[in-house]
């Protein structure tokens, strides 16, 4: 019983945070940004609760749709589907289970943000199949995990404005980059199994697009301090995670696995120093005025 709840575990990826993170930073900086300060605390604790099942249930959509190729990857090999520690049936159960709980903290939001759960979650089923039909994927992904922001500003302020909008492109865009990182670790094996990523498309002008996309990114998180009538600290963050991108650049010089794989999680900090900026804002007084 206990390898079972194990391997449980590791399908929801509850052994690598990193992805729920990523998720969450930008979400809970969208929260503040459309609160204008700490938002309501039931509101709060379903975007928090939200997004660990949402990741939680992602993974497992993606393992099942992954399950014949994960074992012909080195950085996935050991995924519990692929190693045969759980069944399909099991994995869909689960899937059941999170999707249910999924929808009861929905139903504690109004409105308009259950719509865009809807609208989310179903970008979330069918990312994981298109790696099989554009190289594109980490467009949808990107769309996935951007999409708490609209849900956020809709949840706290009855609507997602432009504001909302524009947080969310600079989100697109950074996901797309830090995908493609992530992409780079796997591409060699990736090529061979005949799986399509954004690393592949971009081949030796992978670097550049990277960052291109991160520049983009940050021109587009300026905008939104203009737009939103932040001030110093959020500037600030956006400066450090500028310089975030920089040491990134330098981990991914020789495109080797490793210095990849680094340079994609250290957007971990990139999200957290933007959240941090956000609360900042509000917290200090320095926001909106």
């Amino acid at each position: 019983m206990g390898r079972k709840i194990g391997a449980f575990a590791r399908l929801m990826r509850i052994d690598r945070p990193v992805g729920t993170l990523l998720l969450l930073w930008p979400t809970l900086a969208a929260l503040w940004i459309a609160a204008q300060g700490v938002p309501p605390l039931g509101i709060l604790a379903a975007f928090v609760v939200g997004t660990f099942l949402a990741r939680s249930a992602g993974c497992v959509i993606n393992d099942i749709a992954d399950r014949e190729v994960d074992g012909r990857v080195e950085r996935t090999r050991t995924r519990p589907l692929a190693q045969g520690e759980i069944s399909v049936n099991e994995a869909l159960a689960l899937l059941a289970i999170l999707a249910g709980l999924c929808l009861a903290v929905v139903l504690t939001l109004n409105t308009q943000a259950r719509y865009l759960a809807l609208a989310g979650a179903a970008v979330a089923a069918v990312y994981p199949f298109l790696k099989r039909w554009t190289h594109w994927p980490q467009a949808a992904l990107g769309v996935a995990f951007s999409w708490g922001i609209p849900m956020a500003f809709a949840a706290v302020t009855g609507s997602a404005g432009s504001i909302a909008w524009l947080l969310f492109a600079a989100s697109l865009l950074w996901i797309v980059a830090y995908d493609t990182l992530y992409a780079m670790v796997d591409r060699n094996d990736d090529l061979v199994i005949g799986v399509k990523s954004t690393a592949i498309l971009f081949g030796n002008a992978d670097r550049a697009v990277v960052g291109a996309l991160q520049l983009a990114t940050a021109g587009l998180l300026v905008w939104v301090g203009t737009r939103a009538g932040l001030q110093h600290a959020w500037y600030l963050a956006v400066a450090v995670a500028a310089c975030l991108f920089v040491f990134q650049q330098w981990l991914i010089r020789n495109r080797d696995r490793d210095g990849c794989f680094r340079a994609f999680g250290n957007n971990v900090w990139v999200g957290f120093v933007l959240f941090a900026g956000a609360a900042a804002e509000f917290a200090f007084g320095t926001g909106p005025r």
